[in-house]
């Protein structure tokens, strides 16, 4: 899983920014002011129906990275985490 759903900068970083449009989700904001120091980016391809390939995008690592657990749920209560 993504650890930008449980860091400070979620609503305001670039990386992140990116990883919604990968996952065609809505952006928590359309200005993202924060750019990461090093994040580290996980690209997982993956068989899905049909035999149709599937990416998965997930940032593992980001030394921008300032722990918030549940920050991402509390910016969008009662939806679920994109995955």
């Amino acid at each position: 899983m993504c650890i930008c759903v449980d860091c400070r900068w979620v609503d305001r970083c670039k990386a992140y920014h990116a990883v919604e449009r990968q996952h065609g989700v809505s952006h928590l904001t359309s200005t993202p002011d924060i750019e990461p120091e090093d994040p580290v980016i996980h690209i997982n391809v993956m068989n899905v129906l049909n035999d149709e390939a599937g990416v998965e995008w997930d940032v593992r690592a980001c030394k921008s990275f300032l722990e918030d657990k549940g920050r991402w749920m509390r910016l969008c209560p009662g939806k679920e985490i994109p995955i």
